[in-house]
């Protein structure tokens, strides 16, 4: 809803168009996102921060967490500096690589706030005040960059290619940190492939034709845009083009008469 929200309310108010090839990426993104989301497997059920903490120690969401973190100060301190101001998928990027750490702090923190009414010693815990950093040195970046994003470029191109980043890093981090892949049967295997591609397709048609003035209006127009009529010459015509091949173009005659 809010990527439909933000196209609408930026074209009323900010002035910005989002042509028919837009509406239609950002409608197979929305579709491919909710594949995504209901083929998704379930949470692993965690209810103490020490579950938690369990979980963000393992080798294999140890090892996502730093090829998250080398992309994403790849991204702030070589490409956003040099594309960031042409590529719109620069700011938003780092933007969806941080939502892993954001969202992963606020599932703990939930966790740690639902111990608090319980009467467990959660202020006691170190992994409390680690969520807390994170959670506001996270949200911090992601707002820096997506204000930078909706400064260059245009507010219905962004919300959706957000949108669709974020929820694809949020669901792998999600099915990386609690092995939800273990319990997924073969048809939520192929759900959440579709989805993924069907997300792919969308962002293509959003991003690689958003200069195009294309609407239900002009549709037929663009379509034979570059398509010249053939011109149908009957007998007398070509008959009198063989005759004067001699003569060079510029002298030509622009009128035939034929006398019969």
């Amino acid at each position: 809803f809010s990527v439909l929200c933000s196209a609408i309310l930026s074209s009323y108010l900010l002035g910005e168009r989002l042509n028919l090839l837009g509406k239609l990426g950002s409608m197979l993104s929305l579709v491919g996102s909710t594949m995504m989301v209901i083929h998704a497997p379930e949470d692993e059920e965690v209810t103490t921060l020490d579950e938690m903490s369990s979980k963000l120690k393992e080798p294999g969401f140890l090892a996502y967490a730093a090829i998250l973190l080398v992309v994403c100060f790849l991204l702030i301190f070589y490409l956003a500096p040099r594309y960031g101001q042409s590529n719109i998928l620069i700011y938003l990027t780092i933007c969806s690589v941080i939502g892993a750490f954001s969202v992963s702090s606020v599932k703990g923190l939930g966790i740690a706030i639902k111990g608090f009414f319980s009467g467990q010693p959660v202020l006691q815990h170190p992994l409390t005040w680690i969520l807390v950093i994170t959670l506001v040195a996270s949200i911090t970046t992601q707002i820096n960059y997506l204000n930078k994003s909706l400064d260059i470029f245009n507010t219905s191109l962004v919300f959706p290619i957000y949108y669709v980043l974020f929820t694809t890093i949020v669901i792998t981090t999600s099915i990386i940190l609690f092995k939800e892949w273990v319990t997924m049967t073969v048809v939520d295997i192929i759900g959440t492939v579709c989805g993924f591609l069907t997300i792919i397709l969308g962002v293509f048609l959003l991003h690689a034709f958003k200069d195009m003035d294309v609407s239900l209006g002009n549709l037929p127009q663009v379509l034979q845009s570059g398509q010249q009529a053939p011109v149908t010459q009957d007998d007398k015509n070509i008959l009198i083009e063989v005759d004067n091949s001699s003569i060079a173009p510029e002298d030509k005659p622009k009128v035939f008469t034929i006398y019969t």
